[in-house]
């Protein structure tokens, strides 16, 4: 065998080993099972890591960083830090820094749940249903949190990594440690917490002592400032010219000095005093909660002075005397009005939800009972629903208008306004009566508007069998084309329409313009006529007749003396 043969057979089996190892490779990473990162060295600057330093799971590397950064031991805490992008003299300087650093960020930016994180030593998912297609498969790198700086997303990741033949660790990745210094500019103290006492700055409950002092003075400030806010634009009012103007002005005050105690409550959050994560989510939800509800509350009040503004341009008082078409235009405007509502509200929650993150923040426990929920809350709110849903219908169809005059359960009223939820009626006293709507739209009801506002009405009149019904006739027609509501001069019936023993009706029916102005006329020609029976024929008043015999008159004599004789 030459020399030369026995280099190519030695180079022919290097070159199926290299070939077979990465195959082999290649069908791991392929499968899956590619657990760890593998790597050269780990932290050789910092020197052997501390016996209290575990990070055989997330669970643990977590829990040992989070009980380190407690006893401000930043110098062991930092081995949890993956610094392979920092040369050894930079880990050596720079490591307990990152590490204060990034326990400022958990604190501030994002708090970590351990109960959330893998105690599996290659975190596996567990999913005993099975309905999840990575259940069982081993993980390498999983996120702890995403935050945003300076406009830019940062996550925030755990890797497994494997030196030589050492047991894997799980390590904060060099790319999660790099974005270290921005995250801190965005969620680090503020400049002021450098004079507050290290006494103050130990751990109650969620939060430091410090702030349980400071959250309730700045919500005081706040507070306060938000109450000048609403006198400022009360001042403000007086000098607006009268009318539209000072209205809407009035009307605002309120979600004004919401959005302005908002704003700078997020201002001061964002430049000047920073809390813990547990109240700053807490806060930044409430105030972009109170914001859009602001916002919102402000463009309703537009709307509502500008539906003001027309109603009385257009009509005036809102009654069934205004012209159909303006009284449609109400009606409609009541409509579009609700859709601007329901516009508004979806935009908000849509707003809110996205701000704060609702499904990612809650996690997988909401999303399980979401049905529950909407169960819940459409069987708590069947009755709203039922009635937005029929006060859209009767803006829809139109069986009554805004300023129709209906006969609602015995009673004369106005339709005034329909709203989501009710339907506003104004009686022919001045009173309001408050329908809700589901049971108006379930009731009958008569609209005297509906086509035409035209209404016969009836004067009833019973009197003596002597009476002359010529003569009454005649002065019922001559009274009732006096009258300036009536109407149809050609349609004035007078008649008798009843007898019972010695007395008759009469009915006398005059048709008139609208069902109000008619009862006007009814009265005052029922007036007349009783006034003209009365001076001129009173013997025409019903009356009864009694008819004594000559034998009742013989019994009363007779009883007469026998009372003379007992005295």
């Amino acid at each position: 065998m030459t020399r030369s043969s026995a280099w190519q057979r030695w180079l022919l089996a290097a070159a199926i080993c290299l070939v077979s190892g990465l195959c082999l490779a290649q069908t791991q990473e392929a499968d899956g099972v590619q657990e760890w990162y593998a790597i050269d060295s780990l932290n050789s600057g910092l020197g052997k890591a501390p016996d209290a330093v575990k990070l055989r799971t997330p669970r643990e590397a977590m829990r040992t960083f989070r009980d380190l950064a407690a006893r401000n031991e930043f110098a062991a805490a930092a081995h949890i830090l993956n610094l392979a992008d920092l040369s050894p003299a930079a880990q050596r300087k720079q490591g307990a820094e990152l590490a204060r650093q990034l326990a400022a960020i958990f604190q501030r930016g994002k708090s970590i749940r351990l109960s959330g994180l893998s105690g599996r030593q290659d975190a596996a998912i567990e999913d005993p249903t099975g309905k999840s297609p990575h259940a069982g498969e081993p993980r390498r790198d999983i996120e702890l949190a995403t935050l945003e700086a300076d406009g830019d997303t940062y996550d925030i990741r755990l890797g497994r990594y494997r030196l030589d033949n050492e047991e894997p660790v799980w390590l904060i990745t060099p790319e999660s440690v790099a974005a270290i210094p921005a995250l801190y500019r965005e969620y680090g103290p503020a400049a002021f917490e450098r004079h507050i006492p290290e006494s103050l700055k130990r751990a109650f409950g969620p939060l430091r002592i410090w702030e349980w002092i400071a959250i309730p003075l700045v919500l005081l400030a706040v507070a306060l400032i938000g109450k000048g806010v609403y006198r400022l634009i009360e001042v403000m009012t007086r000098w607006l010219p009268s009318g539209s103007p000072s209205i809407f002005a009035k009307q605002i005050r309120g979600p004004v000095a919401l959005i302005v105690m908002s704003l700078l409550t997020q201002a001061l959050l964002d430049y000047v005093v920073s809390f813990s994560a547990v109240a700053t989510i807490t806060l930044r939800v409430v105030l972009i909660a109170i914001l859009a509800w602001g916002i919102g509350a402000v463009g309703l009040r537009l709307v509502d002075t500008m539906m003001l503004k027309m109603t009385r341009r257009l009509a005036g008082q809102i009654d069934d005397s205004k012209p159909q078409d303006d009284r449609k235009l109400l009606t409609t405007l009541y409509a579009v009005r609700r859709i601007i509502i329901l516009i508004l509200v979806t935009a908000v929650t849509i707003y809110v939800l996205g701000q704060v993150r609702l499904f990612e923040t809650l996690g997988l426990s909401i999303l399980a009972s979401a049905s529950v929920l909407a169960v819940l809350v459409g069987v708590a709110g069947q009755a709203v629903l039922g009635n937005i849903l029929s006060s859209f219908q009767l803006s829809l169809a139109k069986p009554i208008r805004v300023g129709d005059l209906v006969m609602f359960e015995g009673q004369w009223a106005y339709v005034e306004g329909i709203f989501y939820t009710h339907i506003r009626l104004r009686l022919w006293n001045e009173r309001r009566l408050i329908v809700p709507v589901t049971y108006f739209a379930s009731k009958a009801f008569e609209n005297l508007s509906s086509k035409s506002t035209k209404e016969y009405r009836s004067i009833v009149l019973t009197l003596h069998l002597s009476a002359d019904i010529a003569i009454l006739r005649e002065k019922f027609l001559e009274f009732a084309e006096a009258e300036e509501n009536v109407i149809e001069h050609h349609k004035l019936l007078c008649c008798v329409t009843d007898q019972t023993g010695p007395a008759q009706t009469v009915t006398c029916y005059l048709m008139t313009v609208d069902p109000l102005s008619g009862w006007n006329a009814e009265v005052s020609v029922r007036e007349k006529l009783l006034a003209f029976i009365r001076d001129e024929h009173p013997e025409w008043w019903p009356r009864d007749v009694v008819v004594i015999s000559h034998r009742d008159i013989a019994r009363g004599h007779a009883s007469g003396e026998a009372d003379e004789i007992a005295q």
